[in-house]
């Protein structure tokens, strides 16, 4: 019998990189766009991941790498200790599914909601029609959706209801690992609490696996279990939900922190103090990728990039903190 201590991570990235070969312009020569840059990454059995991020930092790409929808460039990806590129496709839907950003665009707009939700089960074989109908029928009313809605169709619902057939969809065939890529970003604040909170409940009923991608944190705070902020391809911080929010220590997840609206009044917009513009990823910064955004900046962190050292129960990638280059100071 296997030691609970030697079990595998449910997923593990290792030295994972992907690069593009993108045009600019017509007449611009072709040039390597580095996506995600040699990153490792775990996620446990019952954890809820937080992938934190702006727009463009790569979180989107590293979702596909792990469904297998995109090959990575270099490095390898493991579920359940076994590498992504041995397992069967059809073995490995029935154990990971995506919950996607849109839930308009990405469900059929000419499928009524019982065959968009039975789509999975069709494809696998799984039971005859009248099953199949009752597991339909089931799995709405675990998202919390009455059995009529299963000859409409995705027009004819709300946001929030549309989101739930997705949620229903992924989990139709009991999934043990389940990637959120900004499941709520789509709709209202007063639908995505929701939202959040049935996925919550579902993770306790399942005991689903969660990576919950996102750019707000506020999001990431009310359902991970651990947080991995990435910056430029990289992952710059990755320690539990709790240590970050209270205490986090790369410049960059600070300034995200910082970012974050707040209810009280006149307080107005926040100054996160990095500016407007986003590094160029075709032609990233030398050294630290963050050092021309960051008020800590030293002329070591233009020259050399940062290595991942050990921080509280995870790790961070910053040289104020990397015990043989933080004598170089501040300044």
């Amino acid at each position: 019998m296997l030691d609970a201590a030697k079990t595998p991570p449910a997923l593990e990235l290792r030295n994972i990189t992907k690069t593009y070969t993108v045009k600019q312009g017509l007449i611009g020569k072709r040039r390597p766009l580095t996506a995600v840059r040699d990153v490792s990454l775990k996620l446990e059995k019952g954890e809820v991941l937080g992938l934190v991020g702006e727009s463009g930092c790569g979180k989107s790409t590293l979702a596909k790498i792990l469904l297998g929808l995109e090959p990575p460039t270099s490095g390898e990806v493991l579920v359940d200790g076994q590498a992504l590129g041995v397992q069967d496709r059809l073995a490995l839907a029935r154990r990971i599914q995506p919950i996607f950003q849109d839930p308009y665009s990405s469900l059929n707009p000419r499928k009524s909601i019982a065959d968009i939700v039975s789509l999975p089960l069709r494809i696998h074989g799984i039971g005859d029609a009248a099953s199949q109908q009752k597991a339909v029928r089931d799995m709405l009313d675990v998202v919390g959706l009455p059995p009529r809605v299963m000859n409409t169709f995705p027009s004819q619902m709300s946001g929030g209801q549309r989101q739930r057939v997705a949620i229903a969809r992924a989990l139709i065939m009991k999934p043990e690992i389940v990637i959120c890529d900004e499941p709520t970003s789509a709709l209202d604040v007063s639908v995505q609490s929701q939202i959040l909170n049935l996925l919550g409940d579902l993770r306790a009923e399942f005991g689903l696996t969660y990576l919950f991608i996102s750019h707000n944190l506020a999001v990431v705070e009310h359902l991970a279990t651990r947080v991995a902020v990435m910056y430029l391809g990289r992952i710059v911080e990755d320690v539990s939900s709790d240590d970050l929010f209270d205490a986090s220590a790369h410049p960059y997840t600070q300034a995200l922190l910082q970012s974050v609206l707040t209810p009280e009044p006149g307080l107005g917009v926040p100054d996160t103090q990095l500016g407007m513009a986003y590094p160029n990823p075709i032609d990233p910064p030398s050294g630290c990728g963050f050092h021309p955004r960051c008020r800590h900046a030293t002329n070591l962190c233009s020259a050399q990039a940062p290595r991942p050292v050990p921080h509280r129960d995870g790790h961070v990638e910053c040289h104020l903190h990397d015990p043989e280059t933080a004598m170089f100071g501040t300044d």
